[in-house]
């Protein structure tokens, strides 16, 4: 393999999270491993949590447990002072971070929120059978329905069943032209005070639930670049993307206030969570919210880039081996095809960034069994070289490996990070 300096950079950076000497200086510190693998660059990781906890102005951060899917990042995330709870994607991975762990350690948190309803039936008679985990692990409604299942679970534990705490998820996304035109993710149908109260009603209703909390994610706003691209197309983006969320945000703001003292008199609620890292700022300005959910902003993928209020560092990146030249301009590594979930689309796939100015191939694109770059750089390439790529997403590049890579400063292999796949975890 050659030595990382042989290869010659572009000095046009085209991702502005990325800086080419600290990818040059991870390939220096994994030189002698073989890929695929993925490495953490711990600076980075510790610079873009400081950043989170600096935005969120004084209210905790709740971590987003999605965006990580390592036990042992989530364990150093809550370690730092302005995050607390997590933010989980499954009951079944919630109860598994609110568990005993099975080495002795102390579970990842004794406060996890289930950031969408379930249905999973196994899950709930678990959760309900268990006083202690049930004390720890909240989890999200948004209809009825969704209370007869928490409810038929309790019935099957029978008269030992522990009471089941209970969130409201309310619908944050913007209506306009009389509701004929929606601007964000389809979520819960809940959006009006009235909407929020009848339900949580029903949920104080029932003896065996408890209701402790709202939650809402303003995701047209939280994951929505707003200084994206060039040129007078990305300028006029620009200008309609920040309209709408400054729209968006005043609509939420209201709605949410307004549906969190309504709810208030009928449950005490012990949290109101909001926002998502690209709107941290802008959500812990609203005086209704006590809580921040975030975790994107730690790694920072390739899908952050480009937000107007904050510059994080990239914090993750993955290595292939190249494998064949099939033409002097082009390089071919083996696998790739790690392509992020949401609207098929180019920004989805993993971007090539080391060595700078390589691109994939509008033809063939991140392929599962190979994936061919070309440029400049391309032609320096030899079969045993290394590519370095981001992921769109945070989180599901922890999917495709068993560990990440630690490398500190002096630039070194510190350690690993066990993923949810490494320990045998498949949530999803």
């Amino acid at each position: 393999m050659r030595e990382p300096g042989r290869v010659t950079h572009s000095s046009s950076v085209r991702h502005p999270a990325v800086d080419p000497a600290r990818v040059a200086a991870l390939d220096a510190a994994t030189r002698d491993l073989d890929p695929p693998f993925a490495a953490l660059d711990l600076p980075a990781w510790r610079a873009n949590a400081a950043d989170l906890v600096r935005r969120a102005g004084g209210k905790p951060i709740r971590v987003a447990s999605k965006s990580v899917r390592s036990r042992a990042l989530l364990r150093d995330a809550l370690s730092r002072p302005g995050f607390a709870g997590v933010l989980a994607f499954t009951l079944p991975e919630a109860l598994w971070l609110a568990g005993k762990d099975p080495d002795g350690e102390p579970p990842v948190s004794e406060d996890v929120v289930v950031g969408y309803p379930t249905a999973d039936r196994a899950a709930l008679r678990r959760l309900a059978g268990d006083p202690e985990l049930a004390a720890r692990v909240t989890v999200m409604v948004d209809g009825v329905e969704q209370l007869g299942l928490l409810e038929a679970a309790r019935r099957d534990v029978g008269a030992d069943a522990a009471p089941v705490r209970v969130c409201l998820d309310l619908d944050a996304s913007l209506r306009l032209l009389g509701d004929r035109a929606h601007v964000g993710v389809r979520r819960s149908p809940l959006r009006t005070p009235s909407d929020a109260v009848t339900l949580a009603r029903a949920v104080v209703a029932r003896p065996g639930l408890r209701l402790v909390g709202v939650m809402s994610y303003e995701a047209q706003v939280a994951g929505l670049p707003d200084d994206d691209g060039e040129g007078p197309v990305a300028l006029a983006r620009r200008q309609v993307v920040r309209r709408l969320q400054t729209a968006s945000m005043a609509d939420v703001v209201e709605r949410r206030t307004a549906v969190v003292a309504a709810v208030r008199e009928v449950a005490d609620l012990e949290f109101v969570n909001g926002g998502g890292t690209g709107s941290v700022e802008r959500t812990a300005a609203d005086p209704s919210v006590t809580e921040i959910a975030a975790g994107s902003g730690l790694f920072t993928p390739s899908l952050f880039d480009r937000y107007r209020s904050f510059r994080p560092r990239a914090a993750a990146y993955f290595a292939l081996a190249v494998v064949r030249r099939p033409a002097p301009e082009i390089a071919t590594v083996l696998g790739g095809g790690w392509i992020a979930s949401g609207p098929p689309a180019r920004e989805r796939s993993p971007q090539p960034v080391w060595p700078a100015g390589l691109r994939l191939l509008g033809t063939e694109g991140a392929g599962e069994v190979q994936t061919p770059v070309s440029g400049a750089a391309a032609r320096h390439l030899a079969v045993g070289d290394r590519v370095w790529f981001r992921h769109a997403k945070a989180g599901e590049l922890s999917e495709h490996v068993d560990e990440y890579l630690l490398v500190d400063d002096p630039p070194s292999i510190v350690g690993t990070a066990a993923t949810y796949r490494g320990e045998g975890k498949a949530f999803l």
